[in-house]
């Protein structure tokens, strides 16, 4: 007896720092599996593709890094289509979030056999986001990095553009307003998170998970620049929160504002300004992936390391 075939839309960010991946073995795999992909043209935009063949297909591929992910959300929502990941990206946090493999072709094993799941979406001044919004360092950082060094050096290229920014970052006030409260408060960032990684797998709070419905909350309220490399490790593991100089907290929905409009970095992108409005959607949309990770993150030096001075990612001469 022969099972039905799904079909589903395959859509790469050819852009992604791995977006020349050959393709052939990932539709070789999705055929064997009962998937038959269907790929518009290079230059269609993923958005309008989802929404015009929402009702002609079972799931939507989506091959790219966090930045693909959060620019098809918008339409993954409207389509009710369940989604999956093939990791092209520089960090691919999401994919850490949810456990999948960021090997692309062990990616494409796993899609066939997948079951869909629920996952929450962070929402700020409009735009969704899947991971950690932030104003402040991380925001500087992403203005900083440009899709060229994300390609050429990977993870490396955040460290790079870390230290130049480190050495520039100023202090600002911000107004904090959630749950009846309202707080005034100086930090170097300020960070919302919806999911669980950031950052090439930092932690924003160690019980975090994709589908947990809150928003985690973290202000680094440091003195100086290098007292933010002596929270690395913790930062990794999601426990910044303990720190005297850091305020962390747990909401569903939270409005910053600044004196002057200041950028809002939404999984690598700068998408907004302050003043931010934001808010957690529970359970939007369907992905096909295993259970969330939960719990605390092991800490491993040396695996952080790595991820900041990887010497395999070095472009070859």
């Amino acid at each position: 007896m022969s099972t039905q075939r799904r079909r589903a839309l395959l859509l790469c960010n050819a852009k992604a720092r791995n977006g020349a991946l050959d393709l052939d073995e990932v539709r070789g795999i999705l055929r064997a599996g009962g998937i038959e992909p269907e790929e518009p043209p290079p230059e269609a935009d993923c958005r309008d593709v989802i929404r015009d063949r929402a009702g002609a297909v079972d799931l939507v591929i989506l091959g790219g890094g966090d930045g693909t992910m959060n620019y098809a959300a918008p339409a993954l929502v409207e389509s009710g289509l369940p989604f999956a990941i093939l990791p092209l990206g520089t960090a691919n946090d999401l994919a850490r979030s949810l456990n999948l493999p960021l090997d692309p072709l062990a990616a494409a094993r796993f899609i066939p056999t997948a079951q869909a799941r629920p996952v929450d979406l962070g929402w700020v001044n409009g735009h969704y986001y899947f991971n950690v919004a932030s104003i402040g360092f991380s925001a500087e950082l992403a203005g900083e990095l440009t899709a060229e060094s994300k390609k050429t050096w990977g993870v490396l290229g955040y460290a790079v553009a870390a230290v130049r920014v480190l050495r520039r970052v100023r202090p600002f006030t911000v107004t904090i307003e959630h749950d009846g409260v309202v707080e005034k408060v100086t930090t170097i960032q300020v960070s919302v998170g919806n999911g669980r990684h950031y950052g090439g797998g930092m932690t924003v709070e160690e019980s975090a998970a994709v589908d947990d419905g809150k928003l985690d909350f973290y202000s680094l309220e440091i003195n100086h620049w290098w007292r933010l490399l002596a929270l690395l490790p913790a930062l990794r593991r999601g426990t910044q929160g303990r720190a005297g100089d850091v305020r962390a907290f747990h909401t569903r929905e939270i409005r910053l504002s600044t004196r002057k409009p200041r950028p809002v970095n939404t999984d690598g992108e700068l998408t907004t300004h302050t003043p931010a409005h934001f808010k957690v959607f529970p359970k939007i949309l369907q992905v096909l992936a295993p259970e969330p990770v939960r719990g605390p993150t092991p800490f491993d030096l040396t695996a952080l390391g790595n991820r900041l001075f990887p010497t395999s990612e070095a472009p070859r001469l």
